[in-house]
């Protein structure tokens, strides 16, 4: 075990099933519990992508001195019985639980074993933002794109346990709650102690980053979640890369293979499949001069792990024609205010060509792609290895 933490123990159980949820539960170690191991336990998910950046986040967290406990948690028809099963001891035994997303089913079945006096939720991305909304208003707990549409069968039998894990996450005599976020707080519910995530230790642990000249482009999976139309997206990538010089494109990593390829091939931007999160690769660099992005978290993270650099960050709002018959009425306004509340970003206006980009000519620096190959010159690449795991001393 690493020097860097104690004996990980019983005391504290973090869990956590996306990359960025680990990242920021080794930020609130750093700042909360220096010197104290967790046991971290990651409820893996089946996307092959997520499964890799957890797996090389899981060996910083081990480099940290914390244990990991990796649950195959859907695995199969009975993994959840089996997972849950397994973690009951030690869900029972622990005084202090960390979760990172409370919209969770799998999270929101955990809290009602959990004797926890002490519960942290720590930043999923924008999604704590109408967390905390929704637990001061006293909501039930949905999901921000979910939002304004009709509860499913699963929504209605899940029902019961979702109540349970609201109330379990409301404060009172026997249970204390914190939020350690980097989002704005419009609203912050009675009784919850909020602290801020400056992104310190990812600051102590990499960099400072080379800056390139040019521009970075970082994905979104608004698509994917039924947000935003595909064509729409992928001229307004188009055009901001144009107009930016953007040279590389950090797909998110719920971004379908197939839309990459028609990206690439429209726009002649090479395809960058992060291997960490997105706050340690920019932060370890090469990162582009200026960051351009979509209203998503990074807008807010990014400015906090790039602190005293020269990067830029722009973010192009979302334009309401871009959005899908099917997208939640709360669209709109949660976009527009993931944008309105960041600091330190360069606001830019949503400018979508009047006419689809010709594929076999983009105004890219990349190559053009070819009209005989519908995937053009989609390049693919991943972040090499030291790209993320090598600190300030190795640099």
């Amino acid at each position: 075990m690493s020097p860097r933490a104690g004996n990980a123990g019983p005391h504290t159980l973090a869990f956590v099933e996306s990359p960025v949820q680990l990242l920021n539960v080794l930020e609130w170690a750093h700042a909360h519990a220096p010197g104290v191991g967790l046991t971290l336990v990651v409820l893996s998910p089946v996307d092959p992508m997520t499964r890799g950046q957890l797996r090389r986040m899981s060996d910083l967290a081990r480099d940290e001195g914390h244990q990991v406990r990796w649950e195959e948690a859907r695995g199969g028809p009975l993994a959840p019985f089996q997972t849950i099963g397994g973690l009951s001891g030690l869900l029972r035994r622990a005084r202090r639980v960390v979760l990172g997303d409370p919209f969770s089913r799998y999270v929101q079945l955990l809290l009602t074993i959990t004797r926890a006096r002490d519960l942290v939720v720590v930043d999923d991305g924008t999604a704590t933002m109408e967390f905390v909304g929704q637990l001061a208003r006293g909501e039930r707990l949905v999901r921000w794109h979910r939002k304004g549409g009709r509860p499913g069968p699963r929504d209605v039998l899940f029902a019961p346990v979702s109540a349970s894990a609201r109330r379990r996450l409301t404060p009172g005599e026997r249970r204390r709650i914190a939020i350690f976020s980097s989002m704005p707080m419009t609203e912050t519910p009675a009784g919850v102690t909020v602290s801020a995530n400056t992104f310190a230790w990812t600051r102590t642990r990499f960099g400072p980053p080379r800056i390139t000249r040019g521009a970075d482009m970082v994905g979104t999976s608004l698509v994917e979640t039924g947000v935003v139309d595909d064509g729409r997206y992928l001229e307004a990538v188009h055009t901001l890369a144009r107009a930016h010089g953007a040279t590389r494109y950090f797909a998110h990593r719920r971004e379908s293979t197939d839309k990459l390829h028609r990206l690439a091939a429209m726009t002649g931007l090479e395809i960058v499949r992060p291997e960490l999160p997105l706050e340690l690769i920019a932060r370890r660099g090469p990162i582009g001069r200026t960051v351009l992005s979509f209203p998503s978290t990074v807008v807010h993270t990014l400015p906090l792990a790039l602190a005293g650099t020269e990067v830029r960050v722009a973010v192009c709002d979302i334009d309401p024609a871009w959005l899908t018959e099917t997208a939640s009425p709360r669209a709109q306004g949660f976009l527009s205010g993931v944008t309105g509340t960041a600091r330190d970003v360069h606001r830019l206006s949503p400018t979508a060509p009047t006419a689809a980009p010709n594929p076999a000519s983009p105004a890219s620096p990349a190559n053009p792609a070819s009209p005989s190959d519908p995937t053009g010159p989609a390049r693919f690449s991943a972040t090499p290895p030291s790209a993320g795991l090598v600190g300030p001393a190795a640099s």
